[in-house]
């Protein structure tokens, strides 16, 4: 019996550390930024896998017509293939993160190859944008202890989310939209994509079409919402901790 509930544990064990190296609020593994201050009104917009031709263009588009700031979390090859779609997005006054250089799954990477493609991303916006913000998201959210610990030496804040469109798998608009606003309550980071990590021109229109009726749906609305970007909801978080 002893044996059987031991290997019982094991398992048990190994299935919640898989979760938490996956899960975009897990806290083992390292302290990650997922979510602001819950009924704060903010709502922080991130796109990954970007930059992306035509969609990030398409998207700056509908963003700079609401007057909307985002967060992209751009990919390293990409940004050097397209220089320019990402110095049109910093130019519009959005925050950009590292979103590594070739978008590998990092838990199945050593710490020498982790923090190449940290580096090379970084590398990549620097000479693409110069300085931008010190924002990390690894890709598909896996991590490990390693992981959030080479990004933290390399100077990046790691930052997660707490609400998804699901929009990398074909969803339409509508679908994109209501998977988010079912569970909007403020202080919410949202994720969304405009590129895909396997291909420059992956198609994103209905992350685009739906961000422009989530922007309709929130923003100046009676309720209050604001969208910013993760460093603003940051500041926010970040004063209200030190108040409390």
């Amino acid at each position: 019996m002893l044996p059987a509930l031991i290997g019982l544990s094991a398992a048990a064990a190994a299935s919640a550390a898989g979760y938490q190296s996956m899960a975009p609020k897990g806290q083992w593994y390292g302290p990650t930024f997922f979510q602001g201050v819950r009924g704060s009104k903010q709502i922080a917009l991130t796109y990954d896998d970007g930059p992306n031709d035509p969609h990030t263009l398409k998207l700056l588009d509908v963003l700079a017509k609401h007057n909307v700031r985002a967060t992209f979390f751009m990919i390293g090859r990409y940004v050097r293939q397209r220089p320019d779609i990402a110095l049109a997005v910093a130019q519009q006054g959005h925050a950009i993160g590292n979103h590594t250089f070739t978008h590998p799954r990092l838990i199945f990477k050593s710490a020498a190859e982790t923090r190449a493609e940290l580096a090379d991303c970084r590398q990549a916006l620097q000479h693409a944008i110069g300085d931008h913000s010190t924002f990390f998201r690894p890709p598909f959210g896996g991590r490990r202890p390693a992981t959030i610990r080479i990004a933290r030496e390399l100077g990046l804040q790691t930052v997660m989310w707490n609400l998804s469109g699901h929009d990398w798998n074909g969803a339409s608009a509508a679908e994109i939209e209501n998977n988010i606003a079912s569970q909007v309550r403020g202080g919410d980071v949202i994720l969304l994509h405009d590129g895909g990590h396997r291909t420059m021109s992956a198609d994103r229109a209905q992350t685009v079409i739906a961000t422009e009726s989530l922007i309709r749906r929130y923003k100046d609305n009676d309720e209050g919402y604001k969208f910013v970007t993760v460093e603003e909801m940051r500041a926010v978080s970040d004063s209200t901790a030190t108040a409390g």
